[in-house]
């Protein structure tokens, strides 16, 4: 007698959920664990294992001689040990940056209670948008910046609405540059799928460190902040959007999220 096959099974989820605080980080460290540490760290130890063999076979007076094995190996040894080395390094920045997206999303969490909506790694081309605020005071695109900072002292950056200097050195990056893009992607997706145009504002945040101004801050599009101080800033502005639009942009953005996952 043929067995009654069991019926095909199926989620129970028809979307996908809405993505976390620094999800996509989460990812590529799992990506660089799975990939790049299996890979380089599975080479390295095949390695170290056939030099061993060489020297083993040596000592026990077969007719073979280790020395041209060794030099042959011991460049390619301390090539992946360097390899290695990098991705520790990386993943630690990785890290860092990630638990710093954590930390920011606990704060505007709490935003919720005073009726804004808040989207985690909203992701784009090539590129994610770390936090977006939706409310009748507009909506914010929230870049989040986490730096090392030193062990004692104040640990500052000054913001003069062209450029963020630390000890009076411009950082790296380009953090205003990269949030107005942001911010311009995503104007530009919700003006196609809302028909709205409406006023985002960029946000960059820094976890941690005391954001001193001068004059020329107060004319720049993007608020540069310690994520503490963000909250105080969107009730000090103005209402910006209808109670339809922010029901309108939350619901395109949701749909947005959950048929964009990243894979």
């Amino acid at each position: 007698m043929f067995k009654k096959r069991s019926p095909t099974r199926i989620s129970p989820l028809t979307d996908n959920p809405l993505r976390n605080p620094g999800q996509s980080l989460d990812e590529e460290l799992q990506r660089i664990w799975e990939d790049d540490i299996f890979t380089w760290g599975g080479m390295l130890v095949f390695t170290f294992g056939l030099l061993i063999y060489e020297w083993v076979r040596w000592l026990l007076k077969t007719n073979v001689h280790p020395l041209a094995v060794t030099f042959l190996l011991i460049p390619w040894m301390g090539f992946l040990v360097f390899k290695l080395y990098r991705i520790k390094q990386l993943r630690q920045r990785l890290k860092m940056a990630r638990d710093g997206e954590k930390a920011v999303g606990q704060y505007l969490s709490d935003l919720r209670e005073q009726g804004h909506r808040v989207y985690h790694d909203v992701i784009g081309k090539s590129f994610n948008i770390d936090h977006v605020i939706v409310s009748d005071r507009g909506i914010f695109t929230v870049e989040t910046k986490t730096y090392s900072k030193p062990s004692s002292g104040r640990p500052t950056l000054v913001f003069d609405g062209e450029q963020i200097t630390r000890n009076g050195n411009a950082l790296q990056h380009d953090a205003l540059q990269q949030a107005q893009a942001q911010a311009k992607w995503l104007h530009d997706l919700l003006q196609e799928t809302t028909g709205r145009n409406l006023p985002i504002k960029p946000v960059v945040v820094f976890p941690g460190w005391f954001i001193e101004k001068t004059t020329g801050a107060k004319s720049s599009p993007v608020w540069v902040l310690n994520p503490k101080a963000l909250p105080t800033f969107l009730e000090n502005e103005p209402q910006r959007i209808s109670g339809e639009d922010v029901k309108l942009v939350a619901y395109h953005l949701s749909r947005y999220i959950r048929s964009n996952p990243k894979d």
